[in-house]
C-alpha cells in the first residue's frame, strides 16, 4: 500500500512537472486563427483600421518561466488590407511601407516578463528596413486541446509604434503619428 501510494505521489509529480515545461506553438495561419491588425488616427477626425493577411511565425510558451518565452514574426508587408485599394496601393509605395523595398517586417522578442495577469513581450521590431525595441502587452485567451488531438495557445497582445521612428516620414497630422497594434494568435503546439 505504502509503495503504491509513494508510486503515484511520484507520478502525479512528474505529470504536474511535464505540464510546466514550454511548448513550441506554430501560429494557426492556414485556418486563419491569428490576425495582425492596426489602427491609426486619420487626420485626428476618426480611425483607420487595417490589417495585414500574410504573415508566419512561432512562439514558445512556458507558463511556469515567462523568462524563457520566444515569439517570432515574419509578415508580407505587401499584404496590407484596410477595405479601400487605393489606399493600399499608398500604403505600399515608399511613403509608407516601401514594399518594393522592404517586403517582409520582422518581429523578434528578447524578453517575456510577467506583469500581473499579463505579459510585457519586448522585442526587435524591423519595419521598412529600421530595427527599434517594441514591447507588447499580452494577455492569454485560452490553452488546452483541440478536437483534431493537438493541443492550442492563444493570446492577445497590444502595443504603439511611432511611424518617425520606422522612418515613414509622411505627415498626416499630429494626432496621426502613432500606430496601435492589435495582435490576436492561436498556435497549435507542435510535437
Amino acid at each position: 500500500m505504502k509503495k503504491s501510494l509513494q508510486g503515484l505521489l511520484l507520478g502525479s509529480l512528474l505529470l504536474t512537472a511535464g505540464s510546466a515545461i514550454a511548448a513550441d506553438y506554430k501560429i494557426d495561419k492556414e485556418g486563419q486563427h491569428a490576425f495582425v491588425n492596426f489602427r491609426i488616427q486619420h487626420l485626428g477626425y476618426s480611425w483607420l483600421y487595417g490589417t495585414f493577411r500574410d504573415f508566419d511565425g512561432t512562439f514558445t510558451y512556458d507558463e511556469k518561466n515567462p523568462a524563457a518565452d520566444k515569439v517570432n514574426v515574419t509578415l508580407n508587408t505587401n499584404s496590407v488590407d484596410t477595405n479601400h485599394a487605393e489606399r493600399d496601393k499608398h500604403l505600399r509605395s515608399a511613403d509608407f511601407l516601401n514594399v518594393a523595398k522592404y517586403p517582409q517586417a520582422t518581429f523578434t522578442s528578447t524578453a517575456v516578463k510577467a506583469d500581473g495577469d499579463a505579459l510585457d513581450v519586448t522585442g526587435n521590431l524591423t519595419l521598412n528596413g529600421v530595427t527599434k525595441p517594441v514591447t507588447l502587452k499580452a494577455k492569454m485567451i485560452g490553452q488546452g486541446d483541440d478536437p483534431w488531438g493537438g493541443k492550442r495557445a492563444g493570446f492577445e497582445a497590444a502595443g504603439k509604434i511611432s511611424l518617425k521612428e520606422f522612418n515613414i516620414k509622411t505627415d498626416l497630422g499630429p494626432a496621426s503619428q502613432d500606430v496601435e497594434l492589435i495582435i490576436s494568435v492561436e498556435g497549435v503546439q507542435q510535437k
